[in-house]
């Protein structure tokens, strides 16, 4: 087995609603997924969040900074090429 692996995860041309609607539903699930971490964690096991809370962090920042994009698109009536892969590799 090769030892990285990529997969097309979002790969075309979409107008600023369908990229909204797109990005928006990625990046609100990686958030949510998040917060039901942190939660989960924290009541189970006691776990430190400080993790999981910077990486929402992020996450939200990058949320905001592609809304400020898609809006700016929507005034030059321009279309948006998305393209992302996922890499999964085997760490032992």
């Amino acid at each position: 087995m090769k030892n990285e692996t990529e997969f097309k995860l979002i790969d075309g041309i979409f107008s600023s609603d369908e990229a909204a609607n797109i990005l928006a539903a990625l990046f609100d699930y990686k958030i949510d997924y998040h917060n039901r971490e942190d939660f989960s964690n924290h009541i189970r096991f006691n776990k430190d969040l400080s993790h999981s809370k910077h990486r929402i962090d992020e996450l939200i920042t990058a949320k905001e900074a592609i809304k400020k994009l898609i809006d700016e698109s929507k005034f030059s009536a321009s279309n948006l090429v998305i393209k992302s892969t996922v890499t999964i590799s085997l760490e032992k």
